[in-house]
């Protein structure tokens, strides 16, 4: 990518970076408040959470997930680090992941010694694993799976006695995407729901998400984490509580990056670029069937870098970010009419 950001970064109009799923909005000032008001923080703090933050969790999860049934919860260092080391947590084998996905199902399966696997989305294809990724809304395609493509993956994990995780990110960003605890309909077991706030509420910096599901697995999870040191630090326990209390800022974010992506995909389709789905989540995936590279370097000809397919698995797609401000996407619009 280097290459490319250079070129792009002598464009005379200015450099704008699409190729990042960084916020730049703020960070409700009622977080920070939150925060900073337990900045005195002396204590260890619970790697299993504060009472407060659990229950905040659990909350949250029944009233916005549909979670229903036993299950658990446990606070984790950013979702990125959870996705790292589960497989090491579960001392897995083998690890299915999706075919187009975020890289790190692969770099944890790899961490952990695993047999990495990609797969196609219809679980009634997938091999036997012990540990299966599915992540809707995607990074980096914005694809929702169906409720009957959610639960074939519970099935896979019931028949084959494995363990299906579900990484929820952008859960926040669609309006029909639900939960794999919605469609467990209260049988949690070997199944796992990740949620992140870095997106849904500007708090990447933070590094605050958490885990939802089976109560026998988050415990085993919990017991290695203690000894691991894996610890949200209190501050942020409080920040993420505050968070979790108010849907009204998450869903003023929404609507912000949803203005960004209307405004994007019309002119890129006038461009003649082919969308696919982009619906949901923070990208837009798209294709001017060429090599990514090519395409890639002719945003960078505008001043603008975007993510190369290649990275996710596709050669001929590219990766654009909503996760830049009004004024950037605009110029970004002004430089494609061109």
């Amino acid at each position: 990518m280097a290459p490319y950001g250079e070129k792009a970064k002598k464009y005379l109009g200015g450099f704008i970076d699409l190729s990042q799923g960084t916020p730049v909005d703020p960070t409700p000032k009622f977080i920070q408040d939150a925060l900073a008001n337990a900045s005195n923080s002396p204590s260890y703090p619970l790697t299993a959470g504060s009472p407060q933050l659990k229950d905040a969790i659990r909350k949250w999860a029944i009233s916005n997930l549909g979670a229903t049934g036993e299950f658990d919860v446990l606070p984790v260092i950013g979702s990125k680090e959870f996705v790292a080391l589960l497989p090491t947590f579960l001392q897995s084998k083998a690890v299915l992941y999706p075919k187009v996905a975020y890289p790190t199902y692969l770099v944890g399966a790899l961490m952990a010694s695993a047999n990495a696997i990609p797969v196609e989305i219809d679980a009634k294809s997938w091999p036997v694993a012990d540990l299966a990724w599915i992540n809707s809304p995607s990074n980096p395609t914005g694809q929702v799976q169906s409720d009957s493509e959610i639960l074939a993956a519970i099935n896979w994990a019931r028949e084959n006695g494995s363990i299906v995780a579900s990484d929820e990110c952008y859960l926040s960003f669609s309006n029909q995407a639900k939960s794999i605890l919605h469609i467990a309909a209260g049988n949690n077991q070997g199944v796992l729901a990740v949620h992140s706030l870095s997106k849904r509420s500007n708090l990447a910096g933070y590094r605050a998400a958490f885990v939802i599901g089976d109560s026998k697995l988050i415990d085993q999870i919990r017991q290695i984490r203690k000894h691991a040191g894996l610890m949200v630090p209190l501050p942020v326990q409080q920040a993420m509580i505050a968070a979790l209390s108010d849907n009204d800022h998450a869903i003023e974010q929404a609507q912000r990056y949803e203005k960004r992506r209307t405004s994007l995909v019309s002119v890129l389709l006038e461009k003649g670029f082919t969308i696919e789905h982009s619906k949901a989540g923070l990208y837009i995936w798209c294709s001017k069937n060429e090599d990514c590279y090519k395409t890639v370097d002719w945003f960078a000809d505008l001043g603008i870098l975007v993510t190369p397919g290649s990275f996710y698995g596709s050669e001929k797609f590219i990766r654009i970010a909503l996760t830049a401000s009004d004024e950037s996407i605009n110029q970004v619009v002004e430089r494609l009419k061109l």
